[in-house]
């Protein structure tokens, strides 16, 4: 269920932590521009999405959220609202998938890094349901993983996924990914996202970046796909995204390291983000949705 706040021109400053602490209770937190969006939906769908969206119960005379009854409504049945979420990120998965795979041609030899796969989500996935929607319509050739140092995502979690599901991978070195796409061998790049700022820049685990800067020096398709709660509209650009250091001794127990666990891919150098509304491209400032979902 989303619940509508009285807020125009985007969720403002402050406000990002209030929707955020409504979504950990399971309450979606919409604004007018979302609202926007939904009525340029196609028939009963844009009814439907507005009829969810809409719901003054609660909110108090004042216009204020009614925090208790939100609450009160989260914690009803737990476990039915957890089976509702678990729903919605099986169709947020599905439609992000679909508008991804609509990016892809005949004879697509993909690469991707990390898992971004049905053991990261509750569905098929983001940029892993993308390319498993894309052989389903007879798309892909063939998928090259980045093994995804240290922690090996790609080799141990990605693989293990497109082996199940019978699509033709091979798994290589994360600095074996210049060669490929140098010598033709890639056709576009597909990753997931942990965060993505207003401006389109993307948190994504490390060795993303270089992809990215890769694919723009030999012309290939640099894809993000993600759904819209990973877009944070409260930060500007990727330059304030916090960047996590892990234990050095995922990494060697011998010598000394740093162990970044993400790096920031600039928009400039992505081709187009995807989530479940459809497919977003420069400038990501306005292209992409502002709303704040659960």
């Amino acid at each position: 269920m989303a619940y509508v706040v009285g807020m125009t021109g985007g969720i403002g400053s402050g406000k990002t932590e209030v929707a955020k602490a409504f979504s950990a209770l399971g309450v979606e937190v919409v604004d007018a521009d979302a609202i926007s969006h939904r009525l340029s939906m196609p028939g009963q769908a844009g009814h439907a999405a507005i009829s969810a969206a809409f719901d003054p119960g609660v909110l108090l005379p004042s216009g204020e959220l009614d925090r208790a009854e939100l609450r009160r409504r989260a914690f009803a049945d737990p476990e039915a609202r957890a089976r509702e979420l678990h729903a919605e990120e099986v169709e947020r998965c599905r439609e992000m998938s679909g508008h991804a795979a609509g990016l892809l041609g005949e004879g697509t030899r993909a690469l991707t890094h990390c898992n971004t796969g049905a053991l990261a989500t509750a569905g098929q996935g983001t940029a892993l349901g993308a390319l498993r929607e894309a052989w389903a319509r007879g798309l892909v050739r063939h998928v090259f993983v980045d093994e995804t140092r240290p922690l090996l995502q790609g080799a141990r979690l990605t693989a293990w996924e497109l082996d199940a599901e019978g699509i033709p991978h091979t798994v290589v070195a994360d600095a074996a990914a210049g060669h490929l796409l140098a010598t033709g061998e890639v056709d576009c790049v597909l990753v997931g996202a942990d965060r993505i700022a207003a401006n389109g820049d993307t948190a994504n685990k490390i060795g993303t970046y270089p992809l990215a800067v890769l694919a723009a020096r030999h012309g290939v398709p640099f894809y993000v796909v993600a759904p819209t709660s990973t877009v944070d509209p409260e930060t500007p650009s990727g330059a304030l995204i916090p960047i996590e250091e892990r234990d050095p001794v995922e990494v060697t127990r011998r010598f000394a390291a740093r162990n970044p666990a993400f790096d920031v891919t600039p928009g400039e150098l992505i081709s187009a983000i995807v989530t479940e509304l459809g497919v977003h491209r420069q400038p990501y400032v306005e292209s992409l949705p502002r709303s704040v979902t659960a």
